[in-house]
């Protein structure tokens, strides 16, 4: 409301300026358009108003977006984010914003104002396109799998560990009007399942069964047990003891009286009804309106307009060239046998399995040392938000990728996380651990996300905003940094980090395989293990959630693909007077852009240096 009304005294007092110098001259006189740099100062000023607007808005539709940004004013709010309402919010919404956007006069801009134009433009629209008639309905009503449902994301947020605070009274009792909320939510999934039972359209049989385990898991915590549960066993020291045990009883109640029952509900819905319904085809293909979606999915993930075969074919092609490198790091390590045979040998020789879950963890330490004593010779900026390294949670981690990383706090006040897996700690291997730690931790995610968050001179959507080509292609663009950073000297971390590389090649062949071409899961195993020294842990996590998340896995070779042929046009063009530390700084700080985007701004950086 308060920008809607400085607007609207804006638009009053120019209304008077002109009615004035109407009075001054003839009626009928010609009105002199305002000095350039004038005209520019108001679009402006009208864009980023527009850019407040949308964005307050939004955090008022989708509190725990504010959470993760340390914004407190809805802490006690979950969201709803899976009724109709709350789609319809969302459409009305970005229509309101298109068309403001639309009355705005992108040619009077400033280069800079025209970059944020365009990525606002840019992400409206598809999300517009995400709400239409031919794709939510395909999604909505599949609102959890074993990756990305809420069952999997809010106990981490609940944990303690996580963006919610547990420092006041306050903190706690937001949490428990979350806690209420939540029941509610996993009762609306059931809603949205049943939708998609009588529309046809519902998740693979495998998907459902990981659901299941995962929520088994969760019931046979106990509430004592649960990891929502944490934040009740170490309550900061200036809570009163009287409060600390109404904030206890009142905690273990929700979870036992309404969450708990709510999680056997949806568990017997699934095994008893929805699992017989499930489909037994895993790819998108065997889905009902599957190849319309997943044609969607490709463009939202990559922003590229590519098809299937576009992306199963480059996928190919990079396997076969990366082989290639690994045939001459195999030669260096003296191995006298097959690719094949050495992906054996790394996938089972002892020497290079972890001693111990406490040495993973003290090698990624290690890692990040060195790590940083060399990470600024080749960025100018460095985040000011700490990074932290820690195991995935027990709860998830059966299910969970072997690296991830968790955004910290734009203050800096809770720190990124970068999460290396131990489970199944057997099939983990130390090769692996530098390029992982690059990607996951520096320069990758942590220095792409905080680098975004902490410059408050940018508008919100592209602080806080992104796509997954852009965030997922930075991170294995920072894999290839290793020359840089004086990291995989060793042949056997240099071959990690090629298969980190041949991972997310194959990621295209098999992603596109599963959800176009008809792909199995155990072809696609195999495939996998086939063409790198992957553990079948891994390997079958992989797919599992390729099958979950359609898409998703292709962003990260296509982004990667674009910021390295920016950078070498930029090299070839500029020649000696090419700076790497002024190239990252032109990728990275202005947010996460779509590749077309980047791509132009990349290009006008390299003209105006003549």
């Amino acid at each position: 409301m308060r920008v809607q009304l400085l607007v609207a005294v804006s638009a009053v007092a120019l209304l008077s300026a002109c009615a004035t110098t109407k009075g001054i001259d003839s009626p009928a006189a010609p009105q002199s358009a305002p000095p350039p740099a004038v005209a520019q100062q108001e679009t402006s000023a009208a864009l980023h108003a527009l850019f407040k607007e949308s964005d307050e808005d939004s955090l008022r539709r989708n509190p725990i977006n504010a959470l993760f940004r340390g914004d407190m004013r809805y802490a006690d709010q979950l969201g709803d984010n899976i009724s109709d309402a709350y789609f319809n919010a969302e459409r009305a919404a970005g229509e309101k914003d298109l068309a403001a956007l639309g009355r705005i006069d992108r040619a009077t801009l400033s280069t800079t104002d025209q970059l944020a134009y365009d990525i606002f433009k840019w992400q409206t629209e598809l999300a517009l396109r995400s709400l239409s008639a031919e794709i939510l309905p395909l999604n909505v009503v599949r609102p959890i799998d074993h990756f990305t449902g809420i069952h999997v994301f809010y106990p981490d947020l609940a944990s303690g560990q996580s963006a919610a605070p547990y420092k006041t009274v306050k903190d706690y009792l937001d949490s428990i009007a979350r806690h209420h909320r939540y029941a509610w939510y996993i009762d609306a999934t059931i809603g949205r399942f049943r939708q998609g039972m009588a529309a046809g359209v519902v998740q693979p049989k495998l998907v459902v069964r990981n659901v299941i385990d995962q929520l088994d898991r969760q019931l046979a915590e106990g509430v004592e047990g649960s990891t929502m549960y944490a934040p009740l066993k170490a309550f900061p020291a200036d809570i009163p003891s009287a409060d600390q045990a109404r904030l206890r009883a009142e905690t273990a109640a929700v979870l036992r009286d309404e969450i708990f029952p709510a999680y056997q509900r949806l568990r017997d819905f699934l095994s008893k009804e929805y699992l017989p319904a499930a489909r037994e085809g895993v790819g998108l293909v065997h889905m009902k309106g599957g190849l319309k979606l997943y044609s969607y999915l490709i463009e939202q993930n990559t922003t590229l307009p590519l098809s299937a075969d576009d992306v199963h074919n480059l996928g190919l092609s990079e396997v076969a060239r990366i082989h290639r490198e690994m045939e001459t790091i195999k030669t260096q390590t003296g191995f006298k046998g097959t690719l094949p045979e050495f992906f054996e040998f790394l996938r089972t020789d002892a020497k290079f399995r972890p001693a111990s879950k406490i040495a993973l963890r003290d090698e990624y330490y290690a890692i990040g040392k060195r790590v940083d004593a060399r990470v600024g010779e080749i960025f100018s900026t460095l985040p000011k938000t700490p990074l932290e390294i820690r195991p995935v949670p027990e709860y998830r981690e059966k299910n969970d990728a072997g690296g991830s990383y968790m955004q910290g706090a734009p203050d800096g006040t809770r720190p990124g996380v970068f999460y290396y897996n131990t489970y199944d700690l057997p099939s983990r291997s130390t090769w692996g651990q530098e390029t992982l730690y690059l990607h996951e931790g520096a320069p990758g995610h942590h220095f792409q996300i905080s680098l975004a968050q902490e410059n408050a001179a940018l508008p919100n959507f592209m602080r806080f905003g992104g796509n997954t080509a852009y965030v997922e292609g930075w991170a294995l663009y920072a894999e290839t940094l290793w020359d840089e950073l004086g990291m995989e000297t060793d042949p056997y971390q240099r071959f990690g980090g090629l298969n980190d590389e041949m991972l997310r090649a194959m990621r295209l062949v098999v992603d596109s395989g599963i959800h176009a071409k008809g792909w199995t899961r155990d072809q696609s195993i195999k495939y996998m293990l086939d063409n790198s020294s992957m553990g079948k842990t891994d390997a079958t996590s992989e797919v599992e959630r390729y099958i979950a998340m359609p898409g998703q896995a292709l962003a990260y070779k296509i982004g990667q693909l674009k910021i390295l042929e920016l950078r070498a046009k930029a090299e070839k063009a500029l020649g000696a007077r090419f700076d790497l530390k002024e190239f990252h700084g032109q990728v990275l700080m202005t947010g996460a852009l779509p590749m077309n985007i980047l791509e132009q701004k990349i290009e006008r950086w390299i003209a105006s240096k003549g």
